[in-house]
């Protein structure tokens, strides 16, 4: 276990999105529909295609690890899958279900898991949508998924959320806080789902180094010490973006916290963080397109 000395490298990178142009943007959706409005999807890749040598780069070397095409069009491609993924929570947090295909596989074990005990927790990670979760959850199936951001992520994705729609960022559970545990534990008494994005830490963080697509990279422990100490059922999640409205969320059990002794906890964290690596290798390889760390996530 080591614990990084520096800033990573995704909070180092720069702050490209902006407030008014997002907000803009969510106007033009609304307005002209999603059809009309995708069009300024392929300028925005086009952009980080063309003048983003850092991002691009990574992309280029992750696709390749991935075991995939690693061309001009493959990265143009990869950035589109992102810039869909972001328009489309545009529609998803304003209940435009119908504007989407949407599959769920794995559901079952999670419905009987919630049988047994109100609330469980999704560990995803930036592959896919998180938000197509969401969003079903919250509009199509009643459940609502609360999620565990590090603050200055929170405040962010607060200030878009309220420029799409000001009721979902109720939704959002800022960590770091004194308060964060006992929120995250009070919604999962409610019934309520406890998600984390487990794939980036903030530089004080403890890590763990992992196999993940041929190389060893470093993980978070802090979503896992969280996950023991709620003891909650967990699941590993990702909503697949297939291209045009298609989105195929997997839900598949990684641990159970509630069943496991305290002098047993950290061979349960090391076992599920493994599985954990070992499923996000795995949906990378099926849909390389849907990972969104546009750094070099193996730099140590």
């Amino acid at each position: 276990m080591t614990a990084g000395a520096s800033t990573p490298a995704w909070i180092r990178e720069a702050e490209r999105s902006q407030l008014p142009v997002l907000r803009l943007m969510v106007w033009l959706s609304l307005h002209l529909g999603r059809t009309a409005s995708r069009w300024v999807l392929a300028g925005i890749a086009g952009y980080f295609t063309l003048f983003a040598p850092r991002s691009r780069h990574a992309s280029r070397a992750y696709l390749r690890r991935a075991g995939a095409p690693s061309s001009w069009g493959a990265v143009f491609r990869h950035f589109f899958a992102f810039s869909s993924t972001v328009h489309d929570r545009i529609y998803l947090l304003n209940g435009r279900f119908d504007l989407f295909d949407i599959e769920i596989h794995g559901a079952e074990g999670l419905h009987a898991a919630l049988a047994q005990r109100p609330g469980a927790l999704l560990m995803g990670g930036h592959l896919g949508s998180f938000e197509v979760l969401r969003a079903v959850g919250r509009g199509k199936a009643q459940l609502p998924v609360a999620m565990l951001m590090y603050a200055e992520n929170a405040r962010k994705i607060n200030a878009i959320l309220e420029a799409i729609n000001p009721e979902a960022s109720a939704d959002i559970i800022p960590l770091g806080q004194v308060k964060s545990m006992l929120e995250a534990r009070d919604r999962l008494d409610q019934g309520a789902l406890v998600g984390m994005l487990a794939d980036r830490s903030l530089g004080s963080d403890p890590t763990r180094p992992l196999p993940f697509l041929g190389a060893p990279a470093q993980f978070p422990m802090g979503p896992w010490r969280m996950a023991a100490m709620l003891r909650r059922p967990v699941f590993f999640m990702t909503g697949l973006y297939l291209g045009g409205n298609r989105y195929q969320i997997h839900l598949e059990p990684l641990a159970d916290f509630s069943a496991v002794e305290r002098s047993e906890r950290d061979e349960a964290i090391a076992s599920a963080m493994d599985r954990y690596a070992e499923r996000l290798s795995h949906f990378c390889r099926i849909a390389p397109n849907n990972w969104f760390n546009f750094f070099d996530f193996w730099r140590q």
